[in-house]
């Protein structure tokens, strides 16, 4: 793979049109689109891991996504810095990884169901458990696993650039880049990933970006391709974040204590090789006293650790990456101080953030909401003469509206659009209202 093909102002829906001059660039323009979209605002009322809103605040799917979208924003100017000193691809873009790392950050939980990932289990479990098993015999095996084994990132993708009904061609117009810089799983359902990057009503357009960008083909019987380069920029501005953020979160609840995340932050800083940097972190504690900005402080040291650790990694690996050998994640690759403090971050939320019971009742609730709501609207779009099916129907947004012609893999699809862009809060309130819940 290569840089000068790589980098690409094409968008989708838009490819025989002529690009015309902005005041600014067309990698800004795709972050401003996702930030002025309505499924992008949506995302302050779904739930990152914590149930919302409480009596303090803590991440949305909105704010990390911004957060995100910072971390990434680093990362990309730092790579791009490197590209241009090393005389790698077109200047005028490669100026722009910040601006396309940052937009990619932005749309990768767009994706995303009510209620985290057990608003993805709520789906696949339908269809393998509950009244949706009726269908597998009338669905190809590939569509069948797209359902089964729902994935926010593919429906990311999806999101991006399907025509929705009374929606321009194209989706939201993205540069072929951005798009293809959220596709963490660059293959279809069906070849025994864990996850996928697309499902199959989008694999022409997948393999078109695909194609176009010069993604290295790495399995050609299995179709797997290799990522592109800008994913390890997102996927690790993700991961810093929210393994980071969770712990400040867990401080602000008090489920984890002011000792605790004071030692699982600085552990990520050696005490012999780096003392200088506990010196200046009591310094400040001397002049910032308060518990939480004390704790806010040692987060912003550790991202930005991290971010230069990060950079590091990319850009020593960078061949390999081009290649599409370069394995895992970037955060992987950590070593010494940052690695130990990166598992203990991890085991750390596994144990005590996210089997915390607040965590664990939102996730029950949505699984039970989600079933509901798919048993109740796939009955509808499949039998719409039923009378209760015709009461159901006008909840459907005219973009996601099926006919009677409609393949069943498309009205199944038209649900789950539906209900994978709803906010927890609407999906709770629409719940209720179908359930009979809170009438007089």
């Amino acid at each position: 793979m290569n840089w000068e093909q790589l980098l690409s102002t094409i968008r989708t829906g838009q490819e025989e049109k002529k690009e015309i001059n902005h005041d600014r660039t067309q990698f800004q323009r795709d972050y401003d689109r996702l930030i002025f979209s309505s499924p992008f605002r949506r995302l302050q009322d779904k739930t990152q891991v914590f149930p919302l809103p409480g009596s303090v605040f803590v991440h949305n799917r909105l704010t990390h996504s911004l957060e995100v979208a910072s971390v990434g924003r680093s990362l990309g100017n730092n790579i791009s810095s490197k590209l241009l000193q090393a005389g790698l691809g077109n200047p005028d873009l490669v100026a722009e990884i910040g601006s396309v790392v940052a937009a990619a950050c932005l749309a990768h939980d767009l994706g995303n169901p009510p209620f985290g990932h057990s608003g993805e289990e709520a789906i696949g479990h339908y269809f393998t458990n509950g009244e949706g098993l009726q269908f597998k015999n009338e669905l190809t095996t590939s569509q069948w696993t797209d359902i089964t084994r729902f994935e926010g990132n593919a429906n990311a993708l999806r999101m991006l650039t399907h025509a929705f009904k009374g929606r321009r061609k194209g989706g939201f117009a993205m540069t072929y880049t951005t798009i293809a810089s959220i596709l963490k799983y660059p293959y279809e359902s069906g070849i025994g990933m864990k996850k996928f990057g697309y499902f199959q009503s989008e694999k022409a357009i997948f393999e078109h970006i695909a194609q176009s960008l010069g993604l290295k083909l790495m399995d050609e019987e299995k179709g797997i391709y290799a990522r592109h380069p800008l994913v390890y920029l997102v996927e690790a501005a993700d991961d810093i974040c929210y393994q980071v953020m969770d712990i400040e979160d867990a401080h602000k609840l008090k489920i984890l204590s002011y000792e605790e995340t004071y030692q699982l932050l600085t552990a990520f800083f050696d005490k012999e090789t780096e003392a200088h940097e506990f010196v200046k972190i009591q310094e400040i504690f001397k002049e910032v006293t308060d518990k939480n900005e004390q704790m806010a402080f040692l987060r912003a040291k550790v991202i930005g650790k991290l971010v230069n650790q990060c950079t590091d990694i990319f850009w020593n690996k960078h061949e390999a990456i081009l290649e599409g050998t370069f394995r895992k994640g970037l955060i992987d690759h950590l070593t010494g101080t940052e690695l130990e403090a990166m598992e203990t971050c991890k085991t750390t939320a596994y144990k005590r953030i996210y089997k915390h019971p607040s965590v664990v009742e939102i996730e029950i609730a949505g699984y039970r909401i989600l079933g509901t709501l798919l048993e109740e609207f796939i009955k509808a779009v499949t039998n719409p003469d039923d009378f209760y099916s015709k009461m159901l129907l006008p909840f459907i947004p005219e973009q996601f509206a099926t006919n009677e012609d409609t393949p069943l893999y498309e009205k199944i699809q038209s649900v789950l659009d539906f209900i994978s862009g709803m906010t927890d809060v609407y999906a709770l309130d629409l719940y209720k209202k179908i359930s009979g819940i809170g009438l007089k």
